[in-house]
């Protein structure tokens, strides 16, 4: 299992049955292969969309936010982007899976950009952000060079400020609570001190610090 996938399964079980749930580009997309079968979910695309389907049975006329052919399950509905974004905005979106450049310690977020290098824009990010009930930030811990994704500040254009939730990396699971962050679970084989090496931003321990539980198909480890 690679360090997407763990992140991906492990995502999966913070969702709730009947959730309206907007999942971003590139890794968050991969949530909806993991979910447990009680557990059913409706797909928000910030494009116009309530009941995304599967890639797999996409329509050649039907993309998602990210551009991707998608399809759509019995019972959805379309729209157009105003009426998009006024469920996101008025809070309708119960859950939103993004992923991230930099979080800090403060519960920034910083996903959009990285000065110099070309961008298609913010898109839908600081609405989804600022506008979902609880947002989850699905993300590698540490970014190519080595470097802690998680840090005392973010040095990055901000996405939103004091908005995120929780966050999964592939070494552990942190959630803000009144404003501080905590670690409350490791994942399988990752010590504290390995996870205390790779973040730079200062958290605390949960008392009742746990393994990860992640959702296993059978047969895979």
């Amino acid at each position: 299992m690679n360090a997407k996938e763990l992140i991906a399964r492990r995502v999966a079980l913070e969702l709730h049955d009947g959730d309206i749930v907007n999942l971003g580009i590139g890794l968050p997309t991969q949530v909806v292969n993991y979910l447990p079968q009680d557990i059913h979910i409706t797909l928000q695309s910030e494009n116009g969309f309530l009941g995304l389907g599967p890639v797999t049975e996409a329509h050649p006329n039907l993309v998602n936010a990210g551009g991707q052919p998608c399809g759509v399950l019995p019972g959805a509905a379309m729209f157009d982007s105003a009426f998009s974004f006024a469920l996101i905005r008025g809070g309708h979106v119960d859950a939103s899976v993004l992923g991230g450049l930099q979080v800090d310690q403060h519960a920034n977020l910083a996903n959009w950009m990285v000065p110099g290098k070309m961008v298609p824009g913010m898109g839908g990010a600081m609405d989804l952000v600022t506008g979902a009930r609880r947002v989850i930030i699905a993300m590698e811990h540490c970014a190519k060079d080595g470097s802690s994704k998680i840090l005392k500040q973010c040095t990055l254009p901000l996405t939103a400020k004091n908005k995120v939730s929780m966050i999964v990396t592939e070494m552990g699971v942190f959630e803000f609570e009144k404003g501080q962050l905590i670690l409350k679970e490791h994942a399988p084989g990752v010590t504290l001190e390995a996870i205390k090496a790779a973040t730079d931003a200062e958290f605390s321990v949960a008392a009742d610090f746990k393994v990860m539980p992640i959702v296993v198909e059978e047969g895979v480890a």
